[in-house]
This record gives structure tokens, sequence and C-alpha cells, in this order.
């Protein structure tokens, strides 16, 4: 590695790494979209970096937020540790896995095939402010439809399956970036009969096969070829990513047993507005 590296230039870099981190590590799971957040955050603080190599950074720094839920559910779902001495948690295990792949097969086939198209024509300042508007709305609205309802599922290992694949479609919303893959999923949990604490948990598992898939199709794509200055910045987005994720997940795991989403509807509202204001300035 060259020394140099870690010259004067490459502490700011970092720094802003360490930024971007953060920005990931609380958007990610709050359904307010780390995709547009880090798009928005890169509009006012870019890193010194090819654009190459930010399509990758933008995808694999919520790598390190996906390894925050395997570790916070890492007995849940590794069935493993229970295949000899406990065949009922090893049979849940088995059963959420299960719901995991139905629900993120949409996302991971249409993820694939128009990747490309997506990066393109929708990673996009005016696509961000516009989703944050919309779908603020569309929380506020289906809070207001689901309160008071009985849920009728409240246990993610006996999800019915088509129910599962229902969930899935609407993550495939959250291609377009400002829609918050959390936010999708969350409110197509609600919309069909999941309690909010199935809801949030369950976009946490769709989130791992979904991101480590887009993270390897990303890295693919690049050839593998980074540079130290590269891997640095990687390496230090995803860890505080990590650290910031394990506080924000225990964080959203306590709010959603007492309170409902307006709040974060009410956020994106309000973000988008002023997003959209300044769009509209900037090109008059």
């Amino acid at each position: 590695m060259n020394i140099n590296i870690l010259g004067d230039n490459m502490i700011i870099e970092i720094i802003k790494t360490i930024i971007f981190g953060i920005v990931e590590g609380v958007t990610e799971w709050l359904p307010i979209s780390s995709t547009g957040h880090m798009i928005l955050l890169d509009k006012f603080m870019k890193l010194n970096v090819s654009h190459e190599f930010w399509k990758v950074f933008l995808v694999v720094i919520q790598l390190g937020a996906i390894l925050a839920v395997c570790t916070i559910y890492f007995k849940k779902l590794n069935f493993f540790l229970y295949m000899k001495n406990n065949k009922a948690k090893f049979n849940n295990s088995i059963n959420i896995w299960k719901r995991i792949v139905v629900g993120c097969m949409p996302a991971a086939i249409l993820g694939f095939l128009l990747d490309d198209y997506l990066d393109k024509h929708f990673y996009n300042f005016p696509t961000v402010a516009l989703m944050l508007f919309i779908y603020g709305v569309l929380f506020i609205i289906v809070e207001n439809m689901v309160k008071d309802k009985n849920t009728k599922y409240n246990d993610v290992a006996k999800m019915p399956y088509i129910i599962a694949l229902y969930i899935g479609l609407f993550q495939v919303l959250a291609l377009i970036p400002g829609t918050s893959r959390s936010g999708a999923t969350i409110l197509g949990a609600l919309l069909l009969g999941t309690n909010r604490s199935v809801a949030t948990e369950y976009t946490f598992y769709l989130a791992i096969p979904v991101m480590f898939g887009a993270s390897l199709l990303k890295i693919v794509k690049f050839g593998f070829a980074f540079s130290s200055k590269e891997i640095i910045i990687l390496l230090v987005g995803m860890l505080v990513a990590y650290i910031v994720s394990i506080i924000v997940i225990k964080f959203l795991l306590g709010y959603v047993k007492k309170k409902d989403f307006k709040p974060f509807g009410y956020y994106r509202i309000a973000l988008g507005i002023l997003l959209i204001l300044y769009y509209l300035l900037a090109i008059r």
C-alpha cells in the first residue's frame, strides 16, 4: 500500500466516508430511503472518487448495515445451531428463511434485469425529492387505513407464502431511489394485515439476500479492480454503517411496539418539499 494514501487528502475522504456511513446506518432502516439520502448527500458533499466507483460504493456500503441484521438476529436465523438439539427452533428458522426466499425473488429478478436502466434514468436528485414526498403522503394514508384494525399475521415464520410474495412485490417499488426499501415493504405488509413488529422484522430479513446480491452484482460489474484508496473507503463506510445500524435497529424495534410510522411520513413530506423547491430554484 502506498504510504502517501494516508495523507491529508485521504484523511478528508475518510471523514466524508464516516459521514456517509452514519447516514447509511440511520436511513437504511428508518423508512426514509437510504439511497435517496446518500444521493442527496453526494449532491452537497462529494467523495473524490470515480463515477463508476461511486455507484459501487452506494450499494456496497449497505453491506455494513445488512451485517448488523445478521448480528442481531444471528440465533433466530442460524438454523445450524438447532439441527441436532432443538427441532422446534430449527423448523422456525427454516420457515423464516423460506419466506425470505419467496419475498426477495421479485426484487432480485427485476433488480438484475433493470440495474443499468435504473442507474441511468432514476438515480438523480429530482426523482429522490419526488419519491420522498409521494411515499411520505402514502405512509400517512396507510396508517389511517390500518388504524385500530385487527392484524392477521403476527409471526413471520407462520406468514402465508402468498403474503410473503406480495410483500416482496412491494419491495420492488424500492428499486426507484427515494422510495425506501424498508418503507415500501412496511407499507405493503401493513396493508396486507401484518402487525408493525412483523412488518418491521420481515423487512430486515428481506434486506439480507437482496443487498448481498445487489452488492455482488455491482462488484462484478466493476471488475474487482479496486485501488487501495477505494478499499479503505469501502471498509470504513461499511464499518461505520454497521455500528450505527446496530443502534438504529434496536431503536426501531422498540419504537414500533408503541408508535406508528406517521412521523416518518411527515419528515419525508417536509424534506421532499424542500428539495423540490431547491431543485426548481436551481434550474431557473
